[in-house]
């Protein structure tokens, strides 16, 4: 069965993680023959806390924390089963969420 189009996210707190996922997608697609487009950074995703430090004497005193979710997109042309089994085959580490979506030809 072959695929018009087949697009990868990634979502990861780690930068690092994030890209070196994204090399290892690539890598194995092509050797399969695949057309990449990507990987493509999308806009961080940065969500800030304030939190009281000391609820009585210190009300004052403040501390703030952060966490930014880092993505990216890899869109595949031409695929066929093949490539989709590589995929599957792939080991992706435990910080990273991917997501696929395939269209596929009538």
């Amino acid at each position: 069965m072959d695929y018009d189009k087949i697009r990868i996210k990634l979502k990861s707190y780690d930068h690092r993680i994030l890209d070196q996922t994204a090399k290892d997608i690539v890598y194995a697609t092509k050797q399969q023959g695949a057309d990449v487009s990507g990987p493509v950074p999308l806009p961080v995703k940065r969500s800030l806390f304030t939190v009281i430090r000391s609820p009585f004497i210190d009300k004052r005193s403040r501390e703030q924390f952060e966490y930014k979710i880092h993505k990216r997109l890899i869109e595949l042309s031409d695929v066929s089963s093949e490539i989709v089994d590589a995929l599957m085959r792939l080991e992706i580490p435990a910080g990273v969420e991917i997501e696929i979506q395939t269209v596929r030809s009538k």
